[in-house]
């Protein structure tokens, strides 16, 4: 098992993510990018434009950890959801070639890091300070989700099995800090290991299903009635 801030690991599921989602955004097509995508009030165009919003954003970060010069992703919430409002009006050509173009300065922005810039420490968009080396980790969650999220032929059960155990690592450590978390054990029917949601809410209770169908679970992409039914609904993960 990999920790995300292992860039042997990080690096590459970032660079296959990102080749995964831009064939499946070249098979969307312009009418579809106009329909819904899995995410209730985005269709599939408002998903394309921030993904490609998105990487910007993380480039920032990765300039701000080479040079020092705070740049945040974002200069707030508002203006973030601004610019995922006009990127979702762009045209259809327009879209893919900003997504593939802003996914590749983000790649050249990270190849320039360098130990010192790698241990700089930034601030995500939730006002985490994080170190540098959790950057390619917060991409691989957006390309591969938002792949899934396009609707278009790709599925939790399609991410690397690498990717899904740091999706379990990372939703478990974070729902468990939600004062509506319950108390969880999570046990994938193919792993050697379990993880927990340590919530302060009800009786422990139990789940198993295969990793994949956990983390889908866990990130909101796969319905609980089917995995859990007999849990409350989980509190949002991001």
């Amino acid at each position: 098992m990999s920790g995300r801030h292992e860039l042997v690991h990080t690096l590459p599921w970032m660079r296959q993510g990102t080749t995964c989602l831009l064939a499946v955004v070249d098979n969307v097509t312009d009418d579809m990018l106009r329909m819904p995508s899995a995410l209730p009030g985005w269709t599939r165009a408002h998903v394309v434009g921030h993904l490609a919003r998105n990487a910007e954003a993380l480039t920032r970060l990765a300039n701000w950890a080479d040079t020092g010069v705070e740049t945040p992703m974002y200069t707030s919430r508002e203006q973030r959801a601004v610019e995922i409002e006009e990127a979702a009006n762009l045209s259809g050509t327009v879209l893919r070639s900003e997504v593939a173009t802003t996914a590749r300065a983000l790649d050249e922005a990270i190849a320039m890091l360098d130990n010192r810039g790698w241990s700089a420490t930034v601030r995500s968009a939730l006002g985490r300070v994080v170190p540098a080396t959790e950057i390619p980790w917060l991409r691989i969650r957006e390309v591969w989700l938002h792949a899934v999220d396009l609707h278009a032929g790709l599925t939790v059960e399609d991410l690397p099995a690498g990717v899904i155990d740091l999706l379990l690592d990372d939703t478990t450590g974070i729902l468990s800090g939600k004062v509506s978390c319950p108390v969880v054990l999570l046990t994938p029917s193919d792993r050697d290991r379990t993880w927990q949601l340590r919530g302060p809410r009800g009786q422990p209770a139990s789940v198993t299903a295969p990793a994949a169908e956990l983390a889908g679970w866990l990130t909101g992409r796969i319905p609980g009635g089917t995995i859990a039914a007999h849990l409350p609904q989980l509190p949002k993960w991001l």
